[in-house]
């Protein structure tokens, strides 16, 4: 059994709310306990998985959010940067799955949350445990 850290950042939280609940199924489907926390931002997740990763508690981490296109620039900005500095800390070996949606409005961003739809915090959740297998396997 592994311990994974949820680190959502809350801005919408009734997706957020979905979002979690397909993590945390997931999670405990496979046998996982989990724990959650929460930032201010999605450009804060990658800070706060790096912090939690130095303590040592966890296996593995699940990052949780929603971005929804604006009338300006920092849509791209967000995205693009907290996918990067998540992808960044996957390369140098933790198990991370990415479940920030970025999406162009909040109807998309309710199909793609939905555990009963396309379950992306599920699907996080599971990329999360796979990686943390590979890891296991490759002797990381």
């Amino acid at each position: 059994m592994a311990k994974f850290l949820i680190v959502e950042a809350r801005f919408y939280d009734h997706l957020n709310d979905m979002l979690i609940e397909g993590a945390r199924a997931a999670l405990k489907a496979a046998g996982h306990k989990s724990e959650t926390i929460t930032v201010p931002g999605a450009l804060e997740i990658p800070a706060a998985i790096s912090l939690a990763e130095a303590s040592g508690d966890y296996d593995g981490f699940v990052a949780i959010g929603v971005v929804i296109r604006g009338e300006t620039y920092h849509f791209e900005i967000v995205a693009g940067e907290s996918a990067r500095g998540i992808m960044a800390m996957t390369m140098d070996g933790l198990a991370i799955g990415n479940g920030i949606l970025t999406v162009e409005n909040e109807a998309q961003a309710l199909v793609r949350a939905d555990p009963a739809q396309k379950d992306k915090g599920g699907e996080a959740a599971k990329a999360a445990i796979a990686l943390l297998e590979l890891k296991e396997r490759f002797g990381g």
